[in-house]
């Protein structure tokens, strides 16, 4: 009803027309004494004939409309459905069409290639920084004075932001490494923990670990990147306490920690590109990158990743590890 509403519209010149040239043939008419019934006749022939016309033409344009609509799905190849094109102004709108889909595409080209050289350079600028970093770590190894050991966990933390560098550039790449198959989560676990050895000793933050014994499907990389993140804001936000690591049924690994916590209102978007909250603000060093990713790693292994928080009572990091059965690697 409402396209039929709109074809009327469109056609009320013509309707408005043929009403005043009938008005004027039978203004004529009196005028010349003859009897108006001589127009009455021809004029509803005429619209008899009028409407069969119309209603093949609203049929035609209500076609049209349905493959016009049905555009909607297409992307790359919209201008090789256009309709047939039934008169001048619908050959100018497709090839004004046209033009701008073929520029869209030349804008897309050259954003691609723009794109991609920037991950490129970046990609290359991360895994350059890594022999510095690497040959300043080893010059440390022969000191353990206390600036040393300040020193070498300023390495680590720089290892840690060059790694989520790579991580946020794989992201989205047609080439993410993901190889998913069983692995021992202990072994996972207890790498992880290594890393953060001396960050554990020098803050004296007790941490609670019993063995693990369970295989978990998933992709070993991506999963150990995971979890230094929620050990790293762990430690950071913990000034005191312990830091504890257990597994819940069925398949729940869980991060608790006793530091300051979150406010429940930043609570929910945590996981969200780029929010710091209360603490991040307070911290002034904080990216906002980190759980994100998280977020979005948990999410492409199949894996689910929550918080629990109050404030002032510390933080607790939850990771589903549970999926659906898929093909091993």
């Amino acid at each position: 009803m409402k396209f039929f509403l709109s074809y009327l519209n469109q056609r009320k010149h013509s309707i408005i027309v043929f009403i005043l040239f009938s008005a004027v043939f039978s203004v004529s008419f009196i005028l010349y004494d003859i009897t108006p019934l001589a127009v009455v006749y021809p004029a509803l022939l005429c619209a008899f004939l009028g409407a069969v016309f119309m209603f093949f033409d609203f049929r035609k344009n209500k076609n049209k409309h349905k493959t016009l609509c049905a555009l909607y799905k297409y992307t790359d190849n919209i201008t090789d459905n256009f309709p047939t094109a039934d008169t001048i102004d619908d050959l100018d709108y497709q090839e004004i069409i046209n033009r701008l889909v073929e520029e869209g595409k030349q804008r897309d080209t050259a954003m691609n290639i723009k794109y991609f050289d920037m991950i490129d350079y970046y990609t290359l600028w991360a895994h350059q920084i890594k022999t510095p970093i690497a040959a300043m770590k080893l010059n440390l190894q022969n000191s353990d004075g206390e600036m040393e050991r300040i020193i070498s966990e300023d390495l680590f933390r720089i290892e840690q932001y060059v790694e989520m560098v790579l991580v946020f550039l794989r992201l989205d790449s047609d080439y993410t490494d993901y190889v998913i198959r069983k692995n021992p989560l202990d072994n996972i676990i207890k790498s992880a923990v290594r890393k953060f050895a001396s960050q554990f000793i020098r803050k004296k933050i007790n941490l609670v670990y019993e063995p693990i014994d369970m295989d978990v499907l998933t992709d070993e990389k991506w999963l150990s990147f995971v979890i230094e993140q929620v050990l790293s804001n762990a430690l950071k936000y913990t000034q005191s306490g312990e830091i504890s690591i257990s597994l819940e049924n069925p398949e729940t690994l869980c991060i608790r920690d006793t530091g300051i916590g979150i406010a429940p209102e930043d609570l929910p978007r945590i996981f969200d590109k780029g929010f710091t909250g209360y603490n991040g603000r307070a911290d002034k060093k904080a990216s906002g990158i980190g759980l994100y990713l998280c977020k979005r790693i948990c999410c492409n292994l199949g894996h689910n990743i929550s918080a629990v928080s109050s404030l002032g009572k510390g933080t607790e990091i939850r990771i589903d590890l549970s999926r659906e059965s898929i093909e091993i690697e």
